[in-house]
This record gives structure tokens, C-alpha cells and sequence, in this order.
């Protein structure tokens, strides 16, 4: 799976990528995470698979998730609480609610 943690700038995304990916690769899981902007994603030339808006993008998430779906991506928006999330485990299950949820979604 390839994720995309995005943010204003890139920095504060990048904290939320690497305790994502530890806590994958923690539970076996094999996830290729990055983060990035909003450019990121508009000049990306692989498909990601999901894509994990920062909070404080939250005023831009419905331009932000239909681009993303446009490309093909599941999106959701990360809580504004995420930064806490120091393990990345939290962060890792808000990644398997979001398959969950898009699974239910296209059997449904």
C-alpha cells in the first residue's frame, strides 16, 4: 500500500509518516509512506493508494479528497489530535478503518 501524509508544508507530515510506517512495519505490514503538500499529490506520477489529510488542511479536505479520488486514491482526514500519536499505532488503525470503510463502500 502507498500512502501519502499530507500537510501545508510537508514538515509536520513528515513525523506522522515515519511513526505510520514503524508501526507497519511493527505489525508486518508492508506500506511505502511519504508525506508531502497538496503539490505532492497533483504531481505525483504513481498511484497512491491512500491519502491522509493533515488537520489543519481540514478547510481544504473536500477540494483535497476530490482530487485524490480523481487519481484514484482512498482519502480521509486525520484527527487534529494525530501529532500525539506517538507510536503511529493510532494512525495505523485510522489506515485500516479507512480500507474497511471504502470496502464496505464498493460491496455495498
Amino acid at each position: 500500500m502507498r500512502i501519502l501524509v499530507m500537510c501545508g508544508a510537508g514538515a509536520s507530515s513528515t513525523f506522522v509518516a515515519q511513526r505510520l510506517r514503524a508501526a507497519a512495519a511493527a505489525a508486518g505490514r508492508e506500506f511505502s509512506v511519504r508525506a508531502g503538500t497538496p503539490d505532492t499529490l497533483e504531481r505525483a506520477t504513481e498511484t497512491v493508494d491512500l491519502v491522509l489529510v493533515g488537520p489543519h488542511l481540514d478547510d481544504r479536505f473536500p477540494e483535497l479528497a476530490g482530487s485524490a479520488r480523481a487519481r484514484g486514491s482512498l482519502v480521509a482526514l486525520l484527527p487534529s489530535d494525530v501529532f500525539e500519536d506517538r507510536d503511529g499505532t493510532r494512525t495505523l488503525a485510522l489506515v485500516d478503518d479507512a480500507i474497511d470503510a471504502a470496502a464496505v463502500e464498493s460491496s455495498g
